[in-house]
């Protein structure tokens, strides 16, 4: 099964007065990394939250927000620091002596001050609000893993018009390899003649022949590159993470398309292994989006 790398997925849950939304997506990876941004009070449920990312990603960078809104996540505290404001009434009225003002101190004079009063905030505990959480992880991760499926869906045709494309080239390049001894020996017996007047050696020519046509020989390459494209065609249909395997056998057909382009001797070949080459290319570009 061919699933993509990149995806979308959102889940939003209400529990009591609050509400929970948890939204990822996820791009192109060598690895499985998962990153977290939530509210510092749950950072507890971080790695239980990764477990449940896991179970549905295999690889890729998934990046995943957790957003809580709503009464009751708090409970705050007011905290008064009675000696300091005993000293800034004694402070102030010590300047009303000293400078002669007349003005009246006022509790406005106090509020202000946020070195007197304090408002602490401490996280209540929820269970049900945890539960609730891992429960939308689980709906958006599930929702991502559907996109990345229906992508991947899209992906495995364009794979399979380039795997067709490519056998077609191959056949070109086999049915053009055929001839291209054959055409070297009349070209060899041709030139041979324009300078050579009377019976040509026809033993020398076979053998010029015999040593152009093992140097140039790409049957094994052909059969090899053959071999890649079924490899990959089995590997696509398996249920499991294939990126990897697929990455590898691309990397084997460009290394063989090389080698023919370098032994072929024959410019019609050379042609071909170029449309060979930018086939592959684009099967790698699309191999790297894959789980």
């Amino acid at each position: 099964m061919v699933l993509s790398m990149t995806g979308f997925g959102r889940s939003v849950k209400t529990v009591q007065q609050m509400q929970i939304t948890v939204e990822m997506r996820s791009v192109n990876h060598r690895f499985c990394e998962i990153s977290v941004r939530m509210p510092k009070n749950f950072f507890s449920l971080e790695e239980k939250i990764k477990k449940a990312v896991q179970s549905y990603i295999n690889r890729g960078r998934v990046e995943l927000y957790i957003t809580v809104s709503g009464e009751g996540l708090f409970s705050r505290t007011l905290n008064v620091d009675w000696s300091l404001a005993a000293q800034y009434i004694d402070a102030l009225n010590e300047m009303k002596r000293r400078f002669h003002i007349d003005d009246s101190i006022r509790f406005m004079h106090l509020l202000h001050d946020e070195h007197i009063f304090e408002i602490q905030e401490v996280a209540n505990e929820n269970e049900e609000l945890e539960c609730m959480m891992l429960e939308a992880v689980h709906e958006a991760a599930n929702q991502l893993l559907e996109m990345r499926a229906a992508e991947g869906s899209k992906l495995k045709e364009d794979l399979l018009e380039h795997l067709e494309a490519l056998e077609q080239i191959i056949e070109y390049i086999q049915s053009r390899a055929s001839i291209v001894a054959s055409n070297y020996r009349d070209k060899l017996q041709k030139r041979l003649s324009e300078f050579i007047t009377g019976n040509i050696d026809e033993n020398r020519i076979l053998l010029e022949v015999a040593i152009f046509a093992d140097k140039s020989d790409i049957t094994e390459e052909l059969t090899r590159l053959e071999s890649h494209l079924s490899q990959f065609r089995k590997t696509i249909e398996k249920d499991e993470p294939i990126g990897r395997k697929l990455d590898f056998i691309v990397q084997e057909m460009s290394r063989e398309a090389n080698t023919i382009g370098a032994k072929g001797n024959d410019s019609a070949i050379s042609a071909f292994v170029v449309e060979l080459k930018t086939v592959i290319e684009k099967l790698k570009e699309q191999v790297q989006n894959i789980e």
